[in-house]
């Protein structure tokens, strides 16, 4: 026996009957359709109203005696006064009346006939232009139902007129291409981090082994490996922080915060003045007022990756200018460096995961790769512009410009 609550969705089911589902072209059509209708409706209207005007009334005469008429005036009448005289009987013009009001009658009959004939037909013909309109609308659906992860080389590639299709069609081509290069960027992200994740792993593994395996192991000798898996240890904490930190500063910030940029590269710049001595370069500072606003940390982060990457890629006797300053409101960090020749269509893969450029970029064991992918995606999350520079003597010149304070609080 079924249940009351099942023969209550039953009975709600035969009570609703099945709308069709309403579609663009369905919604176009019954637009198409109401318009003609209201416009013959309003035609039909004014149609009717002046014919009526036109063919009722008694048909009257206005009659004016001349001078000398041999008509005697009514009476009642002045003589020589116009007046009005009517053509036909009283009977035959009821009769008349009759028969204009029976043409109006069957006037009004027709046209409402041919008004809905027309309604009809411009409702077919709605659905079928409609249906043309729409049938390249209906080529981009399938064609991006049918485009997955793994085929985003694909594209629409919409012919015809350049109409809002069109670029309808090209601007879902060129989110294709963006999305394309995000995840093959992304595949590869994972294929470079998973290599140098697995390097320091492999190497501590096999300094292990060989220790144990040796029989004439020493202290000293075990000292060293341990001392070299520490070491290898040491690497990938680094290498895991950067990832964090690349991470966050892809994800954005959500509050923000006004800092002095000037205050923060001078104490970036001097905790590392000792590594700069060791390195044989020259730090050349320039601190201008600068207020930014953002994620003081992640900043910190930015001044310390520019100023340590600039540090790291340089030749002995080396320098590396950093600048802080304001330009029309913008806080701007301008950090320049001697060094290896950067070609200037290079300059782009320095900014990507784990990208090093030429011998002098390569094989560096306080090096990750990540230096400037960190620095672009901080900067990217603060709103900040980013403008590298290759020189012509070698090296490279890196300007951060900052939005105004007022606007970085206001965008978010």
């Amino acid at each position: 026996m079924a249940s009351p609550s099942a023969v209550t969705r039953l009975a709600g089911r035969l009570a609703r009957p099945h709308l069709p589902r309403r579609t663009v072209r369905l919604r176009l059509t019954l637009l198409y359709g109401s318009l003609f209708l209201a416009s013959g409706t309003v035609l039909l209207a004014i149609t009717y109203a002046l014919m009526r005007h036109a063919v009722t009334g008694p048909m009257v005469k206005n009659f004016t005696p001349l001078p000398g008429d041999a008509s005697a005036p009514s009476p009642g009448r002045p003589p020589g006064k116009s007046h009005t005289v009517e053509l036909l009987p009283a009977e035959l013009q009821r009769a008349l009346e009759h028969q204009r009001a029976e043409a109006l009658n069957q006037l009004l009959i027709n046209s409402g006939i041919a008004l809905a004939l027309m309604s009809v037909i411009s409702v077919v013909l709605g659905w079928i232009v409609a249906g043309r309109v729409l049938s390249r609308l209906r080529t981009i659906i399938a064609a991006a139902q049918d485009i997955s992860a793994t085929d985003l080389h694909r594209r629409l590639a919409l012919d015809g007129p350049a109409d809002e299709l069109k670029t309808l069609g090209d601007t879902i081509d060129g989110l294709l291409s963006r999305l394309e290069a995000s995840f093959q960027a992304q595949r590869q992200f994972v294929a470079n981090a998973s290599h140098e994740l697995r390097t320091p792993l492999t190497r501590q593994r096999a300094l292990g082994q060989v220790a144990l395996s040796d029989p004439m192991a020493t202290v000293q000798s075990l000292r060293e490996a341990h001392e070299q898996i520490l070491t290898a240890g040491a690497h990938q904490e680094r290498l895991i922080e950067a990832l964090l930190t690349l991470t966050r500063g892809h994800a954005g910030i959500e509050v923000r915060h006004a800092f002095d940029l000037a205050q923060l590269t001078q104490e970036v710049v001097h905790a590392r003045r000792a590594e700069a001595h060791r390195r044989g370069v020259t730090i050349r500072p320039s601190f201008g007022a600068a207020l930014a606003a953002g994620h003081r940390p992640l900043a910190e982060r930015l001044v310390a990756n520019l100023v340590d990457n600039a540090l790291c890629y340089n030749t002995a006797p080396g320098w590396v200018q950093v600048e802080t300053g304001t330009d029309h409101g913008h806080a701007v960090l301008t950090v320049s460096n001697s060094g290896p020749v950067v070609a200037p269509d290079a300059v782009e893969r320095l900014f990507q995961p784990f990208q090093r450029l030429g011998s002098a970029r390569t094989d560096r064991p306080d090096g990750l790769g990540l230096g400037l992918s960190i620095v672009q995606a901080i900067a990217t999350a603060h709103d900040a512009t980013i403008t590298t520079t290759p020189r012509a003597g070698g090296g490279l010149t890196v300007a951060v410009t900052f939005p105004p304070v007022h606007c970085a609080w206001t965008g978010r």
